[in-house]
């Protein structure tokens, strides 16, 4: 039976509460450590022991980075770009077009002006030149720099990087690499088949980081210093939340620090972004995935390749705000591009069925810059990986989204070792290809296949995981904080989700387009606020504003309601099920 007895919410999920284990864990903790019970669920559902809960609560980038050296060819990377600093030789930076790639490229580039340096920025059109380094852009960059640095790209890319003669090329990649590597200088990429994998979550401005690190530390023993790498937290920060890397170990120390950075409003362009985003509160991981990387994101999908990377490396407040606003503006037009493709996409793939391992669709003319984005609402609506492409003549570029457990870069891979994609890479949960119109349906029907030897067929609905029960007058700002130790929260680490049971309902009004406003008690207690976002799209919103005085169990997030100057708690609702 579901948790509080709910098997089928308003929203037809089975609730599924903390096991017996988990409650005997957290009882354990709250008497050794004397933490709020609410707060010790949710520690011991992310596996933390007693004795490990207060170091947990503080992570210490000191105590869990680990030593770059660890990875293959970062002495050699590092040794040669130090080199190209004290020689002053022309470094060139070709960067992915997505958030963690112009946070991999700023974090040189402010690094390097630190020292009073300078290097070039290059990042391909998506639609002209498509992912990675191409042999025309990586020639023609070899004509005029000594060294160039990929960043979020190149570990497949054998054929550009042999195309830059004349020049170092040094390779700083998190995607699945294959049995060879391409002829570079150093290829440092945790994801290579003969790294150990221990590393395999970071992303990409994590590893330009860490040969950051490996540089300030080999200038150390030369007798100089390097610049401050703490204050670059937050591009790292932001690439790791987008990029949708998981929040676990040095990763969410990474993220904890960044967002300390961020908070200290010294980065123009974050500054800016932020700005035009609206954001009225201290940065959180939230606004990391859902404000700020769509907007850097929007650049790189539909206009200027370069802006959002521009945008972060960007120095001067007042040139930050007008790319900020474009970038802005472009996300709007972004926005509106997906609806028309998410609505054809989504039909397309309901005709052809929702419980196969493999939901995907492809159509013709689909922007290139939004298919990502569709894939992941496919994926979340589903359940299940899914693929979009969108064709231009004989050749369909397209972007997939895997869920947990399911490695769908690897799939990806094979299929194009077998010769049923022209091209195609990433990693476990997300991937880009590029396919023949003739072989499309082949593909599609192999990576079902081998999808669903990883169990992706097996997927039913997603339950909704609670980690306990607040009653109201418990849900204090005080207790929010507390929770909000345990984070931060995004891929990896489930933000703490609560039941309140047999609530009554007392005000409950529609507001904006299709959200709900309500509060909400038991008899006697106090009264809670709530927001239910897009309520209206689903059986939640015409539910509660009609309760007729039925009493409700509500799920969903705690959180800190700012206005005014006054804080106080607030449910950001998810789901509901009648209490019977």
């Amino acid at each position: 039976m579901g948790f509080l007895g709910v098997d089928t919410s308003l929203t037809g999920r089975r609730w599924v509460g903390p096991g017996d284990e988990i409650e005997r864990q957290a009882e354990a903790m709250a008497q050794q450590t004397g933490l709020p019970r609410p707060l010790c669920l949710t520690l011991a559902r992310r596996g933390v022991a007693p004795d490990e809960a207060r170091a947990f609560l503080e992570p210490q980038l000191r105590d869990l980075l680990p030593d770059p050296r660890r990875l293959r060819d970062m002495e050699t990377a590092a040794a040669r770009f130090l080199t190209a600093v004290k020689g002053r030789q022309r470094i060139a930076i070709f960067a992915d077009y997505d958030v963690d790639g112009g946070s991999s490229a700023a974090l040189l580039i402010w690094w390097l002006r630190a020292l009073g340096q300078q290097a070039t920025l290059y990042v391909p059109d998506r639609i002209d030149e498509g992912y990675g380094p191409n042999e025309p852009a990586m020639a023609a960059l070899a004509a005029n720099h000594d060294l160039i640095v990929c960043v979020d790209c190149g570990t497949l890319s054998h054929d550009a990087i042999a195309a830059a003669q004349g020049a170092d090329v040094v390779i700083l990649d998190h995607h699945l690499g294959g049995e060879t590597l391409p002829e570079a200088l150093a290829v440092v990429n945790p994801n290579r088949q003969d790294e150990t994998g221990d590393l395999a979550h970071l992303c990409a401005a994590s590893v330009v980081f860490l040969m950051l690190v490996e540089a300030n530390r080999q200038m150390r023993s030369d007798g100089a210093q390097g610049p401050d790498l703490m204050g670059l937290l937050d591009l790292v920060a932001l690439a790791t939340v987008a990029d949708v890397a998981p929040l676990l170990g040095v990763n969410r120390a990474l993220v904890r620090q960044g967002l300390r950075v961020m908070a200290r409003r010294e980065r123009p362009g974050l500054v800016a972004l932020a700005d035009v985003a609206r954001m009225d509160s201290a940065p959180r991981a939230h606004h990391l995935g859902f404000l700020l990387g769509p907007r850097v994101n929007a650049g790189g999908r539909i206009g200027a390749a370069d802006l959002g990377a521009r945008l972060l490396a960007c120095a001067d407040p007042h040139e930050a705000l007008a790319m900020a606003e474009r970038l802005d503006q472009l996300n709007t037009e972004r926005r509106e591009i997906e609806a028309q493709v998410r609505d054809a996409a989504l039909a397309q793939a309901e005709a052809r069925g929702l419980d196969a391992p493999l939901v995907w669709a492809a159509g013709e003319g689909w922007h290139p810059g939004v298919v990502g984005i569709v894939a992941s609402r496919l994926k979340e609506t589903t359940n299940r990986p899914a693929i979009v492409i969108g064709f231009d003549g004989d050749e369909g570029k397209g972007s997939g989204r895997s869920v947990s457990g399911v490695d769908l870069g690897a799939s990806i891979q094979r299929l194009a070792a077998e010769g049923l994609l022209i091209k195609g890479g990433g990693h476990k949960m997300a991937a880009g290809l590029t396919v023949a119109r003739g072989q499309l349906e082949p593909a599609m029907a192999r990576l079902a296949e081998l999808l669903a030897k990883q169990g992706a067929g097996e997927l039913g609905p997603t339950d909704l995981r609670l980690d306990g029960v607040l009653m109201p007058g418990a849900a204090t700002p005080e207790l929010i904080d507390q929770l909000e130790a345990a984070g931060p929260f995004g891929a990896g680490a489930p933000a703490p989700r609560h039941a309140f049971p047999d609530m009554a309902i007392r005000f409950a009004k529609r507001v904006g387009t299709g959200h709900l406003k309500l509060s909400f008690g038991d008899s006697t207690g106090p009264v809670m606020d709530a927001i239910c976002f897009g309520a209206f799209d689903g059986p939640l919103g015409p539910a509660l504003e009609g309760h007729g005085g039925a009493r409700f169990h509500l799920a969903g997030r705690v959180e800190i309601n700012e206005w005014g100057g006054r804080r106080t708690a607030q449910l950001r609702l998810e789901d509901a099920a009648p209490a019977t």
